[in-house]
């Protein structure tokens, strides 16, 4: 039945962006012959919006190799000050509060584009003020499964950490691992990394991100910047589950199948890794939160969200 509804959902995509394409193609053509003795830039403050181009890499070690990359165009708003943030996400001032921040918050994610959304993984850059100078204190990630829609939040680290791992987000790869992520602060390169260590098969899996920023006076269009963006990210996601299908990668069943409490599972693991950390901090002399006395830790908080019709 699964399989019959991502049919019909790519069959409806497929016809949606279609018809809208040829409307935004008509519109450009349309706008660029009103404009064509002026230069089109972005109609949004360049401090608001920053555009980036780079490349994702994916690699599998086991139980078969597996690698591939694709080029991807990412879009960091700044959602304090951008006039139109993308929707379906955290507002400036949610963000601060999840992360007791209080500096600016700067949003990375793909815009959706003819009306498709494809978004693996967006960040949330949440910065503390100390005086006239800013830091980047704490980063929320928000990861969607593909195609359930399924959506998990939570804050990490930006220099290091560890989080047990809280949603299904490939039928290749059970619930077992931990995913170590670290990103830096954004500027005129972006870097994102997320590593899978498993207790059987070990660091198996990590995936990058990698960009440098593009002069939005470039870009005459977001719209067309974007367009069909999230169509090839959902194309290489899918493309490559049939190769991994293809290589005999054991397929994995959703765990609400089979294991409905998987959720507060992986809260009770991410638990247990957040005190391994505090005890790993006293015995190096450093003092985690509360004097590092682990039954103090600040305990991580998952925000899910629940797959869309058909998939829940």
């Amino acid at each position: 039945m699964e399989a019959l509804y991502l049919l019909l959902s790519i069959t409806s995509t497929f016809l949606t962006s279609s018809l809208l394409s040829l409307l935004l193609l008509i519109r450009t053509i349309f706008k660029r012959l009103r404009d064509v003795s002026t230069a089109s830039a972005v109609k949004t403050s360049p401090h608001s919006v920053c555009l980036y181009e780079g490349t994702v890499w994916h690699e599998r070690r086991r139980p078969v190799r597996h690698s591939f990359q694709y080029s991807v165009r990412y879009a960091l708003f700044d959602l304090d000050h951008a006039p139109h943030p993308p929707p379906d996400h955290l507002s400036a001032d949610d963000a601060r509060r999840v992360t007791c921040t209080d500096g600016p918050v700067l949003l990375l994610t793909i815009p959706s584009s003819v009306g498709y959304e494809q978004n693996p993984l967006s960040l949330y850059y949440c910065y503390d003020l100390d005086g006239t100078e800013q830091h980047l204190s704490k980063c929320i990630a928000e990861v969607t499964n593909t195609p359930w829609g399924e959506r998990v939040r939570f804050v990490f680290n930006p220099n290091s950490d560890l989080v047990a791992k809280p949603l299904h987000v490939s039928p290749f790869m059970d619930m077992l691992g931990n995913w170590s992520i670290s990103t830096a602060v954004p500027g005129d390169n972006l870097s994102v990394s997320i590593s899978v260590q498993h207790p059987e098969l070990g660091d198996y899996f990590v995936a990058t991100l990698k960009a440098k920023r593009i002069s939005s006076v470039l870009v005459s269009d977001l719209d067309m910047f974007f367009w069909l963006m999230p169509h090839k990210v959902a194309l290489w996601i899918y493309l490559h589950a049939l190769k991994l299908w293809w290589k005999n990668v054991p397929f994995i069943q959703h765990p609400r199948c089979n294991n409905p409490s998987y959720r507060e599972e992986a809260s009770i693991r991410d638990r247990k890794l957040q005190c391994c950390k505090a005890v790993e901090g006293d015995s190096n002399g450093s003092l985690g939160p509360e004097e590092g006395h682990p039954g103090n830790v600040a305990v991580r908080s998952f925000k899910w969200r629940d797959a869309k019709w058909p998939w829940y």
